[in-house]
């Protein structure tokens, strides 16, 4: 092969390129792989770095390399991997004179790395790839894509911080592209980054309005819902999770999934108890078992309390002085949303010891939730009680059922919402049954028997 290079050095400028770029195929049909590499290596190290062969004899061969490579001529996935990093490695001093083949290299280079599922190592590479200088410029619609390949192979490896970087980029350039397939997985990568930031409401809405796309696989809309049941438990408790909670209850899809449960009882406003929890919590992900840092203040306001010895009806109380997890957060904001349909009032020590934490900690968690207007009710530190407003606008919750609007008549049971909307159906039936009456009264209107 040297000889050979060493020939062709001497030949005039014009016939440099095709005698160079008939060495490709001979090299390549070489039997020994690490052969095929060293002489590849050789060749680009020539055309590239030698000032006799000149800029656009090395561009020729080099793009005659990379499209052989990109055919498929090398089929032993390392070694194609192997001699397109020495390729790139070779050509990095002189990166700015060859920029496009060095991009075309980095797109293979990606895809060998994600086909070994080395999520981080094609993300890096896609990375190096210049989209805004040099002798070609990509349109806003390629650089969308090469952004949000980049946000999921970050997700995949679960480095939600940086990905969240290159979607912010992506999302600038959203507007550029109608490609149905590009903005699905621009909508799931929105999803899995809300996930991520452990803005879990958002994520459950993104996940289940994606498992209702027809043209992603059937498994796949299953996993997006479960993604959404998953997250909406996750969610702080509040009128705005129930709204979303509904939503996935009445999605008949819902009943096959394992998390079933779970969502049922949440939607229903049951309480739940530590080991449907702890089957729960099997199912989440490191980062939904994220720890959650508990402020000074909040701990010493848990702390300070004291209820003095319990009563003889009364629990002991916990010692716990906040929730340790995102998931037991969700649980006790849950239970303690649960008890406001239950009981009319509950003293601090009672609700610690539902929630299990300190009669302080249980306190400062209901008046955080009475605060935010997540929990309708007000405490009273004389008697040390939490008073729960069971007559409170329950549309908060989930909204005007049905659009019948205000229903004045509307009585509060109590029950879970969807007697609530039986209510308010049997409520709109007899207004209309009303009107027919006034209307025939009047004369306005006239009844014809029917036979039976």
């Amino acid at each position: 092969m040297e000889a050979k290079l060493a020939e062709y050095a001497s030949l005039n400028q014009k016939d440099k390129g095709p005698a160079y770029t008939s060495l490709i195929p001979q090299i390549l049909s070489q039997a020994d792989p690490n052969a095929v590499a060293k002489d590849l290596h050789s060749l680009v190290d020539t055309v590239v770095n030698q000032d006799s062969v000149g800029l656009v004899v090395g561009r020729q061969v080099l793009t005659e390399l990379v499209k052989v490579l990109g055919e498929g001529a090398i089929k032993d996935s390392e070694l194609r991997k192997r001699v397109v990093e020495e390729t790139l490695e070779t050509v990095q001093p002189r990166i700015v004179s060859y920029e496009e083949q060095v991009n075309n290299l980095r797109f293979q280079l990606a895809d060998l790395s994600e086909e070994e599922e080395d999520w981080s190592g094609a993300a890096r590479v896609l990375m190096g790839i210049s989209l805004d200088s040099g002798q070609r410029t990509f349109a806003d619609a390629d650089k969308l894509k090469i952004y949000v390949r980049i946000v999921r192979l970050l997700l995949e490896e679960e480095d939600s911080i940086q990905a969240e970087t290159y979607y912010k980029r992506a999302a600038l350039l959203v507007h550029s592209t109608t490609e149905r397939e590009i903005l699905l997985q621009f909508k799931l990568c929105q999803a899995r980054i809300s996930d991520y930031g452990r803005r879990f409401l958002e994520a459950a809405s993104r996940y289940h309005e994606l498992s209702y796309v027809g043209e992603i696989d059937e498994e796949e809309r299953r996993h997006m819902l479960l993604a959404a049941v998953t997250c909406a438990v996750l969610a702080p408790a509040g009128p705005n999770r129930s709204r979303v909670l509904a939503s996935l209850y009445r999605d008949e899809r819902s009943a096959e999934l394992p998390t079933y449960n779970i969502l049922s009882k949440m939607f229903l406003d049951h309480i739940l108890r530590s080991a449907e929890i702890k089957e729960f919590e099997g199912s989440l992900k490191p980062h939904q078992l994220a720890k959650v840092a508990i402020s000074s203040n909040d701990r010493l306001a848990s702390a300070s309390h004291d209820d003095g010895p319990a009563a003889s009806n009364e629990p002991a109380a916990s010692t716990r002085t906040g929730p340790a997890t995102v998931l037991d957060r969700a649980v006790m904001e849950h239970n303690l949303l649960a008890s406001s349909k239950i009981y009319n009032n509950i003293s601090f020590r009672g609700l610690g010891a539902l929630l299990d934490l300190t009669p302080g900690a249980a306190e400062t968690m209901a008046r955080k939730m009475i605060e935010q207007g997540r929990l309708k009710g007000h405490i009273d530190q004389v008697e040390k009680l939490i008073w729960f407003e069971i007559n409170g606008d329950e549309d908060d919750a989930q909204g005007k059922a049905g659009g019948l609007g205000d229903v004045e008549e509307a009585e509060d049971t109590g029950a879970p919402f969807t007697k609530r909307w039986d209510t308010q159906i049997r409520l709109t039936a007899a207004h209309t049954e009303s009107i027919v009456q006034q209307l025939t009264q009047k004369g306005l209107l006239s009844l014809v028997p029917t036979s039976a």
